[in-house]
């Protein structure tokens, strides 16, 4: 007796499943390219943005502080925002009379260092959620044509048992697998960075806040 495997399925099946359990293989490969990616840029971004604050609420002296993370190519997140509206309130000093839209240039600093993190930190979740929302309908797509081709040859045969459609049917419902084993994945995936990156925005925003507050202190004291 033949020894059955996915392997010999997928061998042994019609071009159209051979083409749907190729796209889900490639979608799933892709798909976990983009998780390690993203997974590695998340866990890095968490651990940097936690070293800065803590230097910066531990009343390390800003201008030391904006000299060490603008020697940093990786920036997101406060420190992102740091280094863009420290550059911006530098530009500032040298100005006599500091006026409200002198401000706001900094507030517009932050306001599109926020808007860059956010892009940059959505990158490729797009995909993970295509992954996950099409690759089931993908692996029904093979499953029904699998089951459909296998009962249109039942009727060339001279006998209708199990064993003539057992093959045919095994091999369409990997399709499903394969479709499920696509999309688990990238689902979790894509809600666990969309709540990361989420949770990095917000925190971003109040340190904004704070931040505003702390130029602002130093602005007035200058008057």
């Amino acid at each position: 007796m033949e020894e059955v495997s996915v392997l010999n399925l997928f061998l042994d099946a019609g071009i159209v499943v051979k083409i749907v359990m190729l796209l889900l293989f490639v979608a799933s490969i892709l798909s976990w390219i983009v998780i390690v990616e993203r997974y590695n840029f998340f866990k890095k971004v968490k651990k940097e943005n936690k070293a800065f604050l803590e230097k910066f609420w531990g009343g390390k002296n800003l201008d030391t502080l904006f000299k060490e993370i603008n020697k940093d190519d990786f920036l997101y997140g406060a420190r992102n925002l740091f280094k863009n509206s420290f550059d911006e309130f530098n530009s500032l000093k040298e100005v006599d009379d500091i006026s409200e839209l002198d401000l706001e240039s900094i507030n517009r600093s932050m306001r599109v260092s926020i808007a860059s993190d956010d892009e940059e930190m959505n990158k490729h979740l797009s995909f993970l959620a295509n992954v996950g929302s099409v690759s089931p309908y993908v692996g029904l797509l093979g499953t029904v044509w699998g089951i459909m081709t296998s009962f249109i040859g039942l009727s060339d045969a001279t006998q209708a048992t199990i064993n003539a459609v057992a093959p045919g049917i095994s091999e369409a419902l990997i399709a499903t697998g394969m479709g499920l084993f696509a999309a688990i994945p990238a689902v979790v995936a894509f809600n666990k960075f969309t709540s990361e990156s989420e949770t990095i925005s917000q925190g971003t925003l109040i340190f904004a806040e704070e931040l505003a507050s702390i130029f602002y202190k130093q602005t007035i004291n200058k008057k």
